[in-house]
C-alpha cells in the first residue's frame, strides 16, 4: 500500500486551542514540542507522567486530570490524541472529524489529518521531518542530520564582503 504524501505546512500555533488527550511518555513529548510555539495547551488524562503534572504546576500548560469530555474540544484547532485506550481514540477521531478540528491519533496513522514532525529547531531555521507516518527511525535519522549539518554552519564564521 502506497502512503499518501502530506504537504508540509508551516502554522501560527500561537493563539491557536491545541488539545493534547493522554498523560503518557508521547504525550509528554508532543507537549514539550508543541511548548516551543505556543503555551495555549490543554492536556486532558486521567494520569500524567511526573513531567506533564510539573507543567501544569507551572502553568506552562492548562491540565485536567480527568476523563476527556465533549466540551473539551470547544475552540480546538488540533487535537492530539495519545491514549492508550483504542476505543477512546476512535471516539476522538469521531467528534474532531465531525467538528471540523484537525486530529492526529498517535497510535493510527490512517487517522491522522497531520503526521506530529520530528523537529529541530536553529534560531530562526525550523526543520519538520516526517517519513509519511511509516518509518519513525529513518525520520529521526534525517532530523539528526540535518540538525547536525545546521550545527556545522552556525559554527562557520561568516564570510565578510570585500569592498
Amino acid at each position: 500500500m502506497k502512503s499518501k504524501l502530506y504537504f508540509p505546512m508551516f502554522v501560527d500555533l500561537s493563539e491557536r486551542q491545541i488539545v493534547v488527550v493522554g498523560g503518557g511518555v508521547i504525550a509528554t513529548r508532543r507537549v514539550n514540542t508543541l511548548l516551543r510555539f505556543t503555551r495555549n495547551i490543554k492536556v486532558v488524562a486521567p494520569k500524567a507522567t511526573t513531567e506533564l503534572l510539573e507543567m501544569g504546576k507551572a502553568g506552562k500548560v492548562r491540565l485536567y486530570t480527568r476523563p476527556v469530555r465533549h466540551a473539551d474540544f470547544e475552540g480546538a484547532y488540533m487535537v492530539l490524541a495519545a491514549t492508550n485506550n483504542r476505543k477512546l481514540n476512535d471516539e476522538i477521531y469521531r467528534i474532531c472529524k465531525q467538528e471540523g478540528i484537525y486530529v492526529n491519533v498517535a497510535s493510527d496513522r490512517e487517522k491522522c489529518d497531520f503526521y506530529f514532525p520530528g523537529i529541530f529547531i536553529e534560531e530562526e531555521v525550523v526543520v519538520g521531518i516526517t517519513a509519511s507516518g511509516i518509518d519513525h527511525k529513518k525520520a529521526r535519522r534525517v532530523r539528526e542530520e540535518i540538525q547536525k549539518a545546521l550545527e556545522r554552519i552556525a559554527s562557520e564564521p561568516e564570510d565578510e564582503d570585500e569592498d
